[in-house]
């Protein structure tokens, strides 16, 4: 690879980087292309061509990716979120995760709820067990142990 190639892939992986940790900030083309040092036409075809994708587009899907976050793990509401992730928009915000997720930001949080496990269950399933244990029990009562081993 030549030397132009690699410090063009490491001015765009610093641009990347940029909207990495900037995505709920408002972002233009211009201010990410002065990032890597480069024209925004010309940053923007570089972009597409390194990383598959506009500059435009992967900041959406960033700010989609933390968005799904945000409505699993809180319960913050659609709007919150949609701010929150640096869309002005609940509607650009909604029509932006449907066309990228499949689904709606409510749909996805409804399908993706957590699932509420009571703490002793959570224990009994979780706690240590040795295989060696569990074999020799279920040796030294014949297939009688296999039949109440499969009720449970």
């Amino acid at each position: 690879m030549s030397r132009e190639v690699e410090d063009l892939n490491r001015r765009l992986l610093r641009a990347r980087d940029a909207i990495d940790r900037s995505y709920a900030e408002p972002l233009d083309v211009r201010a990410i292309a002065t990032v890597a040092h480069l024209s925004p036409a010309h940053f923007s075809r570089c972009f597409r061509t390194v990383f598959g994708e506009t500059p435009h587009r992967y900041l959406q899907r960033r700010r989609i990716e933390r968005s799904m976050f945000l409505l699993r793990e809180t319960g913050r509401s659609v709007t919150d979120v949609c701010s929150d992730v640096g869309f002005n928009s609940l509607g650009t915000f909604s029509r932006t995760f449907r066309a990228i997720v499949g689904e709606t930001p409510s749909g996805y949080r409804r399908a993706h709820l957590p699932v509420v496990v009571p703490h002793c269950v959570q224990m009994a399933n979780t706690r240590p067990r040795a295989a060696a244990a569990a074999a020799t029990r279920s040796s030294s009562f014949g297939e009688a142990a296999v039949g109440v081993a499969s009720l449970a």
